[in-house]
């Protein structure tokens, strides 16, 4: 059984290294999260590491799955910090293990970033995924809505420009 929880700033500075990991291993397995191969722990750590100062003064929420153990995947929530954009959020590095893949993971991550959302007052979710991936094919039949696709908009880690899709959510509470 799988567990997932919110990391405080303290709990997070712990976790960075297996955080580090699943980054790894997302980049190791094609994944478009923002970097190329080759890719290793250190620059995975440290990229980790700089996003420390966000999750302390609460504008990035990380949550990490475990599963007996280590993580096994994670999710973010970056909030907006404008005034006028403040019911409005980010989706980001929703990642899963190769191993951990096809469990629900993905949708129950999802799940617990939504809900975080309402409890902060943001109704509308906004994310981008590689047009034609797995990782689309879980927003879009989790009820997201594609509103664009830019060509060419990101490249895989091995390089090559791919498509991106836009995709975004509106939250409602349920009674």
């Amino acid at each position: 059984m799988h567990s997932i929880e919110r990391l405080s700033a303290e709990v997070f500075e712990s976790c960075v290294k297996e955080l580090a990991d699943v980054l790894v291993d997302a980049v190791d397995s094609g994944a478009s999260v923002g970097f190329l191969a080759p890719f290793d722990h250190e620059e995975a750590a440290a990229w980790w590491r700089a996003q420390a100062p966000a999750v302390a003064d609460g504008g990035l929420m990380v949550w990490a799955c475990r599963d007996g153990g280590g993580i096994i995947a994670t999710i973010s929530l970056a909030l907006a910090s404008k005034p006028n954009s403040r019911h409005r959020a980010e989706i980001v590095k929703l990642m899963v293990r190769r191993e951990a893949r096809g469990r629900g993971l993905s949708r129950a991550l999802l799940a617990v970033a939504e809900q975080a959302a309402l409890d902060v007052g943001v109704d509308l979710l906004m994310l981008d995924t590689e047009t034609g991936s797995t990782a689309e094919h879980v927003y879009l039949t989790g009820g997201w809505t594609r509103y664009g696709i830019v060509p060419g908009y990101a490249g895989s880690p091995d390089g090559t420009l791919c498509d991106c899709s836009f995709m975004y959510k509106r939250l409602t509470r349920s009674a």
